[in-house]
């Protein structure tokens, strides 16, 4: 009888174990697709209702953060629901729509962080000329550009899908092509200008902290200011990138590896990837924004609810 309790109990704990594991698994995706929203939909309300923010730079964040919203609302939850292996062997319109939205959407919010990074670099580079370059005109192209480029690529991929459907194997040399210069131009391509650009930032922002020190009289002081405005410009620039890379490399190379068969990759891996790129999107509120005071400020008077009390639009943000 003792013996047959505790086996009982055994298999009580080992349900729960299982219960609660499948739970978690469920609730997980969906927390984070509600942390992506409201961290994002903080930075859009932000951008458009404070003034202060009503800036070129400001202008690309918020593009950033529509996107980035975009894939808390919809992805995320298609995600879940319609996993690579689902489609691969049903198929249907919500695989074709899940398939179209994760493409544009993970390429506009790709394109949106390189416009970003273009940004920075006049603003460092050649701030004489930053006003009178990165208008809010220029800035309006950029973003169109980018989500233009990004819906036509996921065109591509679903026609070229269909077209495989169609006729196969006659087709199959068009679908490899789109497979694999989709990833170079959506995500190779601009890692590479991110990655040469802001390598360049740090290096002149080092160049013109050093010349500041040279020019202005040497104490501890001043020393110890420019030391840290270096090791500030140097954490948000390694933090920019290796989040970057770390979320989106992992996905991308097993994509090119998956199209040209050099090994055999699971769905599961795949589908665990693919969520590494989304995550993505939860970290860029955080990295893009809560870097800044003025967003600081704006995020404490939206959760606080002092927005319902008064009219704070015109607030200058500290």
């Amino acid at each position: 009888m003792a013996s047959e309790g505790k086996d009982n109990s055994t298999e009580v704990v080992i349900s729960c174990k299982t219960y609660f594991s499948c739970v978690l698994l469920r609730i997980f995706p969906y927390l984070i697709s509600v942390i992506i929203t409201c961290g994002n939909l903080l930075i859009i309300i932000s951008v458009i209702y404070f003034r202060q923010l009503h800036t070129p730079t400001n202008y690309l964040i918020l593009s950033l953060a529509v996107s980035d919203l975009l894939v808390g609302v919809l992805i995320i939850p298609l995600s879940r629901e319609f996993t690579s292996e689902y489609c691969l062997t049903h198929g249907g319109l919500s695989c074709t729509v899940r398939r179209c939205a994760e493409v544009t959407l993970t390429t506009a919010s790709i394109l949106n962080l390189m416009c970003i990074s273009l940004d920075r670099h006049y603003a460092v580079c050649q701030p004489l000329t930053y006003k009178t370059t990165m208008t809010v005109r220029v800035v309006v192209v950029m973003i169109l550009l980018s989500w233009c480029f990004s819906l036509l690529l996921s065109i591509g991929f679903v026609v070229a899908e269909l077209n495989y459907a169609k006729c196969g194997e006659k087709c199959y040399n068009d679908v490899f092509i789109v497979n694999v210069s989709g990833p170079i131009f959506s995500f190779y391509l601009p890692m590479i200008i991110m990655i040469c650009i802001y390598g360049k930032i740090f290096l002149v922002a080092q160049k013109q902290a050093r010349s500041i020190q040279n020019t202005t009289y040497r104490s501890r002081t001043t020393g110890a200011t420019i030391s840290k405005m270096e090791r500030k410009a140097t954490k948000t620039l390694v933090i920019v990138m290796s989040t970057f890379l770390i979320c989106c490399c992992p996905f991308f190379i097993f994509l090119i590896i998956f199209h040209i068969n050099v090994v055999s990759v699971s769905f599961t891996v795949m589908d665990v990837l693919s969520w590494m790129v989304m995550s993505n999107s939860m970290l860029n509120p955080f990295i893009y924004a809560f870097f800044y005071s003025w967003y600081r400020s704006a995020f404490k008077i939206l959760t606080s609810g002092k927005i319902f009390q008064g009219y704070f639009s015109n607030t200058r943000l500290s």
